[in-house]
């Protein structure tokens, strides 16, 4: 199911756990793994390099673009060669690609043709993110066309997942990849629905169990009463996990879209790594 992957580089150490969470994947569903480095063009282009050149009295951007450019490509092919030799030890496939743009767009252009996209949570760039949602892996959670798995800074062999399942569309799509995921790995599911509901989280956590019941997996659903953004990050502390299943977005999309989604809070928050499904 999952045959090529992405994986975003940039030197930084949350690249690096992105990087062994894409490999270990690749070794698993036997995958081909692009590492994927994006020269920023924000880095080159923006109000700091052209403030930089006023102040020491050069026209905007006289020659400072075209250098800072090579400087960057040379530096990116410097973090792809390590990618290789990484993935060389590891025994598995791979390709490089080399960009120059903004970076949340140029990963989900490759993500078009490909299977999943892996990429740390916070990258060299996180002190200097612009835009609504503050972070590339907010950005490509809202944009990306595949899934992505959103690695923290260690890494942690997978082995127990949670799904939090809320009965939506995309909830769906999220149960459908974790139940096939964790049959091949072997991997125990448990799922948590969230509910302020009388009633209706047990339904919805019924419908969990019907469809995996179908599986091989070893299952627990429960129904927990509160807010899925406070919830769902305590059930992965208070019980273990070290993978998490959600679909990108459930119920309330405007809502979500003007004060920052359920999806967004726990992709800060929560310590494991996040699959996150369209």
């Amino acid at each position: 199911m999952i045959k090529s992957l992405v994986v975003a580089v940039d030197g930084s150490e949350n690249s690096q756990s992105a990087l062994r969470y894409a490999i270990w994947l690749a070794q698993r569903f036997d995958a081909v793994v692009t590492g994927l480095h994006v020269a920023d063009v924000v880095t080159i282009e923006g109000s700091f390099f052209h403030d930089i050149s006023g102040s020491l009295g050069f026209e905007p951007y006289l020659d400072l673009t075209s250098k800072m450019r090579e400087a960057l490509r040379v530096r990116g092919q410097e973090v792809l060669d390590q990618f290789s030799t990484t993935c060389k030890e590891a025994d598995i496939r791979y390709e490089t690609s080399l960009q120059i743009g903004i970076v949340s767009a140029e990963i989900c252009e490759l993500a078009r043709t490909s299977d999943l996209v892996v990429l740390g949570k916070r990258g060299v760039n996180r002190n200097f993110s612009t835009g609504l949602l503050g972070g590339v892996t907010e950005s490509v959670a809202r944009q990306c066309p595949r899934p992505i798995f959103a690695a923290p800074l260690e890494f942690v062999e997978p082995g127990k997942a949670l799904l939090a399942y809320d009965g939506s569309q995309r909830a769906g799509s999220a149960m459908h990849v974790a139940a096939e995921v964790c049959t091949l790995l072997g991997l125990p599911l448990d799922v948590v629905t969230v509910s302020l509901e009388e009633g209706r989280g047990e339904e919805i956590a019924e419908e969990a169990r019907r469809y995996l019941s179908s599986y091989p997996v070893a299952t627990e659903v429960r129904v927990v009463e509160g807010h899925a953004y406070e919830v769902i990050p305590d059930e992965v502390d208070q019980r273990g996990y070290d993978l998490l299943f959600m679909g990108s977005h459930g119920h309330g999309r405007v809502l979500e879209f003007v004060l920052g989604s359920t999806t967004e809070f726990v992709l800060r928050n929560v310590t494991c790594p996040v699959f996150l499904n369209r």
